[in-house]
């Protein structure tokens, strides 16, 4: 069984805690954290860009000008696309991106991208991330005591403090253990785990 150092926020070693091989120390499968990337991206998209055809435009009910006898080409309405403030042709359309992943898949994508930071020393885990009060200069105090930065913390219930604290660092987010996903783990440097998280994601990622 994997094992890791735990520490406080002065990044003074209290102990060690073993860690699941199946969640953090696995087979790293390259193909499902890319298939789980495409799919949380895709499905962030909206998908509501339009434009107004010939037929949603205002106006435009009669012909200009008669069909024959004036010289100029044949037109039937003010509205078709090449006319000022006519309709747009072959333009974008509300579209539905949404594709979807099944729950061992996305399971076994986010185990293996666990296991990847695990194996290339990029997990860290603190006893608890309690801070005094809400400080933004003491957050960046306790990433500096670990020399990191670009990193995802993983906590196992609401922080306030901490919450709030972090929100204005740059290149850094803070997430309860119910919303890890893998597209956050593979956008950061590293992560930091509090133990209760640990647990947390272990028992949810077991099977």
């Amino acid at each position: 069984m994997a094992t890791i150092d735990v520490f406080d926020i002065k990044k003074n070693k209290v102990g060690e805690m073993d860690l699941s091989d199946i969640v953090f120390n696995g087979e790293v499968k390259e193909y499902l954290i890319h298939e789980a990337i495409k799919v949380q991206l895709a499905n962030r998209r909206a998908g509501t860009v339009s434009v107004k055809n010939r037929a949603a435009v205002s106006g435009g009910g009669k012909k200009p000008y008669r069909q024959k006898g004036t010289g100029q080409a044949r037109q039937g309405c003010i509205r078709a696309p090449h006319y000022p403030g006519g309709g747009v042709a072959f333009g974008p359309a509300p579209k539905v991106y949404n594709v979807s992943m099944n729950k061992k898949a996305r399971k076994a994508a986010i185990r293996s991208a666990l296991s990847l930071l695990f194996k290339e020393s990029r997990l860290t885990v603190v006893n608890n991330l309690e801070l005094d009060k809400i400080s933004t200069k003491g957050f960046v105090g306790v990433l500096n005591e670990f020399s990191i930065n670009k990193t995802l913390v993983i906590i196992d219930e609401a922080n306030r403090n901490l919450e709030l604290s972090a929100r204005n660092v740059k290149e850094v987010k803070v997430l309860k253990s119910e919303g890890l996903n893998v597209h956050d783990i593979m956008k950061y440097k590293s992560i930091i785990f509090t133990q209760e998280a640990v647990r947390k994601v272990e028992g949810a990622l077991q099977s």
